[in-house]
């Protein structure tokens, strides 16, 4: 009589298997977080900006002081996702563009520019200031 199943090696062979894909899956599944994050943060970026210019035209030319009483053209400042940035939606006053690791944005008032506040690149190599 013939005995249906597995061995114990065919099991192996299929657990290693397992193993061998989780190994390839994850690293790579933890990069498309951070790209999403990165793409959060690029979002978030572009409705600040979009807000600091209604504000210009309004004021007819001029730039906001600071981001963090912005209530009427923003109701919250959206955090900068990516995780250089700290995920946070501090806004930093800067003279020039960030030269160290920051956190949140970095906003120059005389232009009403905005970039990451952090001189880290995102996984595809670009620097945060550049966004």
């Amino acid at each position: 009589m013939k005995q249906k199943g597995f061995t114990l090696i065919e099991l192996m062979i299929v657990v290693a298997i397992i193993g061998i894909l989780a190994a390839v899956a994850v690293p790579r599944f933890a990069q498309m977080v951070e790209v999403s994050r990165e793409g959060a943060t690029k979002g978030n970026l572009s409705a600040l900006r979009s807000s600091v210019s209604i504000y210009y035209s309004e004021k007819e030319g001029v730039w906001p002081v600071d981001l963090n009483n912005f209530t009427s053209y923003m109701a919250v400042i959206p955090p900068a996702r990516a995780k250089p940035l700290g995920d946070s939606a501090v806004v930093s006053i800067v003279s020039t563009s960030p030269a160290s690791p920051g956190i949140g944005w970095a906003y120059l008032q005389n232009g009403g520019l905005l970039w990451g506040n952090s001189i880290a690149t995102d996984v595809k190599g670009t620097s945060f200031t550049s966004y």
